[in-house]
């Protein structure tokens, strides 16, 4: 490789720098982290998830999923209850602050994937499905 620029970890690692600074830019007048989004995502898809559960989904480690759900929390957004069955388990549910920023940071999100589909033009598609291979876990 003559040149950094050429270099695929290089590409990636800045593509994800403007990526996730434009992420921030859209979630910022909600209050909301990229991060805190997806968790908030899983939730609005099944309420009620386990931290544990979140964690494994969002493929982060307990203490970090721990800081998420804490933050979360203190928003007003989510709110911990005892498992039912296994009072040992706090299941995560929305509050009614967090269900309704639904449609705002969707629709947020899928203003920045149409300016990400606008930049790669015709490639959008081909680049989504690498991106993807690339994401997965394992060889």
């Amino acid at each position: 490789m003559e040149r950094l620029e050429d270099c695929f970890s290089f590409l990636i690692g800045k593509a994800a720098q403007q990526v996730t600074r434009r992420t921030r830019e859209l979630l910022a007048p909600f209050g909301v982290t990229p991060v805190q989004y997806a968790t908030l995502y899983l939730l609005w898809r099944r309420d009620g998830l386990s931290a544990a559960e979140l964690g494994a989904n969002l493929v982060l480690d307990s203490a970090t999923m721990t800081g998420i759900v804490d933050r979360l929390e203190a928003a007003g957004l989510t709110e911990r209850r005892a498992d039912a069955s296994d009072r040992r388990i706090s299941r995560i549910h929305l509050t009614q602050k967090g269900a309704v920023l639904k449609n705002p940071l969707n629709k947020a999100l899928a203003q920045l994937n149409a300016e990400i589909a606008g930049k790669l033009g015709r490639d959008s598609a081909r680049v989504s499905q690498g991106l993807r291979r690339l994401g997965q876990r394992g060889d």
